[in-house]
């Protein structure tokens, strides 16, 4: 799964939104709500990695392959960097996008919640 093609995923959930931080952070958010599921780096030297929240059995399943590595700042809360999104097979990598938003939905307020499901 290419970068372009994984932007268009994370914007296809219910509620996403999409918001590129400038300098200092210099990041590229999907968030429901006000709660971030996913991000890219957007400037050198780490361009277009991608991280997401993962559970925290995954955490230390991925983070012992090559590739991907604990989110900086982020990894407490149990996000994973994946170095290139290409390499990881993509129905996996679609599982985890899920799951982080999954999680970030569950962190709202049930009204908002019923709201954005009711829509799909």
């Amino acid at each position: 799964m290419n970068t372009a093609q994984l932007k268009s995923y994370c914007q296809s959930f219910a509620g996403a939104t999409e918001q590129e931080g400038k300098h200092p952070s210099n990041i590229l958010s999907f968030s429901v709500g006000q709660k971030k599921y996913a991000y890219f780096k957007t400037s050198e030297p780490e361009i277009w990695r991608f991280s997401v929240r993962v559970t925290p059995e995954r955490f230390l399943e991925l983070t012992d392959q090559a590739g991907i590595k604990p989110a900086r700042y982020m990894h407490r809360f149990h996000w994973v960097t994946i170095i290139n999104a290409q390499t990881m097979d993509e129905e996996y990598l679609k599982q985890l996008v899920l799951w982080s938003y999954q999680k970030a939905m569950s962190g709202l307020p049930k009204k908002i919640q019923n709201q954005w499901t009711e829509s799909e």
